[in-house]
């Protein structure tokens, strides 16, 4: 079990070496010196725009200059990617989101406009979300062994919901049915606010969902947590174990972080990556996001290409498992 201060990397990574930048600094001028723009391809109130408006706030101290959150939510991603592309190419407009602008919605969405390796330079992780598995008291199975064992036990008979097809809980569940072999039935609704509401009357019996949408539910002894998507246990549920336990490699938990435009001079992505990393360890910022089920993260450009690589490659062994195709 690793707590929050252990998911942070090494303070070492604050050296301009340890983010793996050249030491470039902007013509003439220091840097920021005007407001920065944060974009984000979804509406308000999601982990994305949580977690943008939570740095956003905190940057605006340190730099001195404001930080800006723009909602651009539209067109799956493209609306923000075309917002980016119009920008100056300068330092002072960034996107915040989650890997499924380049990981989901590339392999079921045939013309989207942009591209990750092409369009994008990462900066740095900023937090993690894991979606717990979920399960209606009347389910007779206290442990994720319990579940998989009751699923293979009576297959086909247990069902699950997800907020829609093609979404990181729909796509979890079939990575994790792929991997283990259960026979489920899928029950798709229109986000969690259809999906949770189910999982309470009991018209599905298992759903995966963000922490904050069930932990009235938990404490109220109307759902039962069984196992979380991400690699390592979250600090906000230390006794939920994770799947990976079961399936080795196993890390589907949804990621935000910060990236720039292609072009972006290598000084201001450094500078925002080195803030990033500090406000990702105030005690308040920390505080703010376990409040909202969230791990903060650290870790420069390299750290977060590894991250939408690796996410990218799980996540597409998931959309073929769940026989979508792109349309």
């Amino acid at each position: 079990m690793q707590s929050r201060r252990t998911l942070l990397l090494s303070g070492a990574l604050l050296a301009t070496g340890a983010l793996g930048l050249p030491a470039t600094s902007l013509a003439q001028g220091a840097y920021p010196s005007k407001p920065i723009r944060f974009i984000v391809p979804y509406a308000a109130g999601g982990f994305p725009d949580t977690v943008a408006r939570v740095f956003a706030q905190r940057l605006t101290e340190r730099l001195g200059q404001s930080v800006v959150v723009d909602n651009k939510p539209g067109a799956n991603g493209v609306v923000a990617a075309q917002a980016m592309a119009n920008a100056p190419k300068d330092g002072y407009t960034f996107l915040v989101t989650d890997g499924s602008m380049f990981s989901i919605n590339p392999a079921i969405y045939k013309n989207l406009g942009y591209d990750y390796k092409r369009d994008f330079m990462p900066v740095a992780l900023a937090a993690r979300a894991s979606l717990y598995l979920a399960a209606h008291p009347k389910v007779p199975a206290n442990t994720l062994q319990e579940f998989v064992a009751l699923a293979k036990a009576k297959p086909g008979t247990l069902n699950y919901g997800s907020s829609g097809v093609g979404s990181t809980h729909h796509l979890t569940m079939e990575a994790m049915k792929a991997a283990l072999g259960l026979d489920l039935t899928h029950v798709p609704f229109k986000g969690t606010g259809q999906s949770v509401p189910a999982l309470i009357g009991g018209q599905v019996d298992v759903l995966f969902s963000a922490l904050p949408s069930l932990t009235g539910f938990v404490k109220n002894g109307q759902v039962k947590l069984l196992a979380n998507n991400a690699a390592q246990r979250s600090s906000q549920e230390p006794n939920v174990p994770v799947i990976a336990d079961l399936i080795p490699g196993f890390d589907l938990a949804p990621i935000v972080g910060v990236l720039a435009s292609t072009g972006t001079p290598a000084a201001a992505i450094e500078r925002i990556a080195a803030e990033m990393a500090l406000v990702a360890r105030l005690p308040e910022v920390m505080q703010t996001f376990s409040n909202a089920g969230i791990d903060p993260l650290v870790g420069g450009p390299a750290d977060y290409n590894r991250a939408i690589l690796g996410e990218n490659e799980r996540l597409a062994k998931a959309i073929t498992a769940a026989g979508i195709k792109p349309d």
